[in-house]
């Protein structure tokens, strides 16, 4: 007679949990490969370079963390030379080259925001008193509901929390961050500190707030035809210069500017925004797209953030052109991880920089565990991003040499500081906000 083996109703819950979870993996995979199949068509594009991985020199494709290696195409786009070859030589002229940078940036790397986006109706869902490190303060949680009237079968709800102190007198600034939430980014080593970067923000009596980018649009090419940009888009597939996830997690954190601008509580023209990894691209997209926000804390960004294209260290362009993370883009992109390549890219990082200017920039990475995200092709391209800076009458970071770890360069409105931890944003939080408040004080 054979045993039959009974299982603990929690253990098997859990084996049902981790089977479909599997289920719902394999299905996203499965969509996101014939999407970007679909899409990779459309282009007219049969083959693709590989991304680099591992560590290891023996690895097939493996990446490089050699600077002798790392710059196969040293000339920049200058950010000061219009398209007909006419250079800016005053302030004046510069608004006309950063329309054209912007399209540039909007037809080949991040796609374009549709013109008639949808307006987004904010809803507390709850509000309770609460404190941080013995500062009392009342958070607030809310839910953006964005208008699908035109297309009611996809239903996009924008999360985020705002936290303001107990009592406000005045208006005060708000530092918004592009939130994982309670979920711990991986290779995040840090530890967590006491006082947080939000007990610090209601210290200086000041607000924060998180917002969830994937409760806007989903982190992968099967949601495409989903969230925003598959509302925008009826649900079809996109075109080619689409907007990809970056820009419109961008849209979300300006949906939630708007909001803030409605409030008696917060100073709207003192709204920081901040994110770290993927999230610090997106951070660095929506300080350069919308010009309200004040500053903004770009953390280890890497690829598709403030790191150059054309420097050929840690993440590169054909990482960002395959099937895991395309979507961050316009499908236009792709083109340049096969046939194309970086080289033939007509704006660069440091122009992305520079559309921020004249407002403050913090450029944040890590030291050793944050390699993959290319601190040296950050602080080259807000080097090469300094120009614009002075032209408009702001300081640029002072100098063209690498400084060693935590020797940072803030003295200016594009600044950079490389901490000692590894892959997260944690080490430059005081530094950041100190950096801020400077702005802050000034207005």
């Amino acid at each position: 007679m054979k045993k039959i083996l009974v299982l603990p109703a929690l253990m098997l819950a859990t084996l049902l949990q981790a089977q479909v979870s599997q289920q719902a993996r394999d299905s996203i995979n499965k969509l996101t490969k014939e999407d970007h199949q679909l899409m990779l068509k459309q282009l007219g594009i049969t083959t693709l370079r590989q991304g680099v991985k591992g560590s290891a020199a023996s690895v097939a494709n493996a990446v490089n963390y050699d600077e002798t290696k790392a710059n196969p195409f040293p000339n920049l786009p200058d950010p000061l030379i219009f398209n007909n070859g006419g250079k800016v030589t005053n302030a004046a002229q510069w608004p006309a080259r950063r329309k054209e940078i912007e399209e540039n940036f909007d037809r080949e790397v991040y796609g374009r925001m549709p013109a008639n986006t949808p307006k987004v109706k904010w809803e507390i869902v709850r509000s309770t008193d609460t404190s941080l490190d013995g500062v009392a303060a009342v958070r607030q949680n809310l839910i953006g509901h964005v208008d699908n009237s035109a297309y009611p079968s996809i239903k996009v709800d924008m999360q985020l929390e705002l936290v303001l102190p107990a009592s406000v007198q005045k208006k005060v600034p708000v530092i918004m961050e592009l939130s994982w939430g309670s979920f711990r980014r991986p290779g995040d080593t840090s530890k967590i500190t006491t006082p947080s970067w939000q007990a610090d923000c209601l210290k200086r009596g000041w607000g924060f707030a998180l917002l969830t980018p994937t409760s806007i649009q989903a982190d992968n090419g099967a949601g495409l035809t989903k969230g925003i940009i598959g509302l925008m888009n009826k649900g079809a597939r996109r075109k080619p210069d689409d907007w990809g996830a970056l820009r419109a997690w961008a849209w979300g954190a300006s949906r939630a500017l708007d909001y803030f601008e409605t409030l008696t509580t917060i100073d709207a023209q003192k709204v920081a925004i901040a994110g770290h990894s993927r999230y610090g691209k997106a951070a660095l997209v929506a300080l350069a797209n919308d010009q309200r926000f004040a500053t903004g804390f770009i953390s280890s960004s890497g690829e598709g953030g403030a790191k150059l294209n054309r420097h050929t260290m840690g993440e590169i362009v054909e990482n960002l052109t395959a099937s895991g993370e395309y979507h961050w883009m316009a499908g236009n992109f792709i083109k340049y991880g096969g046939p194309l390549n970086s080289g033939d890219l007509p704006v660069d990082a440091h122009e992305l920089i520079a559309m921020c200017a004249p407002r403050p920039v913090f450029i944040s990475n890590g030291a050793k565990g944050d390699e993959w995200a290319d601190p040296k092709g950050m602080f080259m391209a807000a080097v090469a991003a300094g120009p614009v800076y002075k032209l408009l009458g702001k300081k640029d970071l002072g100098t063209d040499m690498y400084p060693a770890v935590e020797q940072g360069l803030m003295d200016g409105e594009v600044s950079f500081r490389q901490h000692i931890g590894g892959h997260t944003p944690g080490p430059n939080w005081p530094f950041f906000l100190d950096y801020a408040a400077r702005y802050f004080n000034k207005q």
